[in-house]
């Protein structure tokens, strides 16, 4: 059985979709996912299955969050080893950067065609935006919270949706998937 990471868009951020994590890896056992382990409180889910089409998956896990939950959410879903090349196509790792300040936008699909030019007409202040296959890592100088960078924009040019989580999340999830592997 191969180890999947699941990262669950919108939820308990803010007050809104809001789910005990305890719950949320009680959908994934429901689901026959062996092992779920949570990461925080913001819907991280790393787990085991024999399943083979991800995408079937994610919309298996998503129909379940909605019918316990009350709210239907994207899962977006990465192998260990996806992760472990997310982390390690970093543009910014060699620039000794607060990883703090790092953010991976895990997209649901590759953005096609002119998805790189189309993101350079995003206004922004100082963040840095690198598109690279399904992530997009963005690097703010003065960090996520004092930033005016415009979500639903960045989406619109890309064409699809994901979420966001910051450095050291990615690298904690990566941790635990490999510790689940061995």
């Amino acid at each position: 059985m191969r180890v999947l990471i699941s990262m669950l868009r919108g939820v308990n951020v803010g007050g809104h979709h809001r789910i005990k994590m305890a719950d949320l890896c009680a959908i994934y056992a429901s689901l026959k996912l062996a092992d779920a382990r949570h990461y925080l409180q913001s819907g991280n889910v790393i787990f085991r299955c024999g399943a083979a089409d991800a995408s079937r998956l994610s919309g298996k896990i998503a129909d379940a969050v909605e019918r316990k939950a009350g709210f239907r959410c994207d899962v977006i879903l990465r192998t260990t080893e996806e992760l472990r090349a997310t982390v390690k196509k970093n543009p910014f790792a060699k620039r000794g950067l607060d990883p703090a300040k790092l953010l991976v936008d895990f997209l649901v699909d590759e953005p096609k065609g002119e998805a790189q030019a189309t993101l350079a007409g995003v206004k922004r202040d100082m963040e840095e935006m690198h598109l690279m296959g399904r992530e997009l890592y963005i690097y703010f100088p003065d960090g996520a919270g004092k930033s005016k960078l415009q979500w639903g924009a960045v989406e619109k040019k890309l064409g699809t949706t994901g979420t966001a989580r910051n450095w050291n999340t990615i690298t904690e999830l990566l941790a635990m998937a490999e510790e689940m592997e061995r």
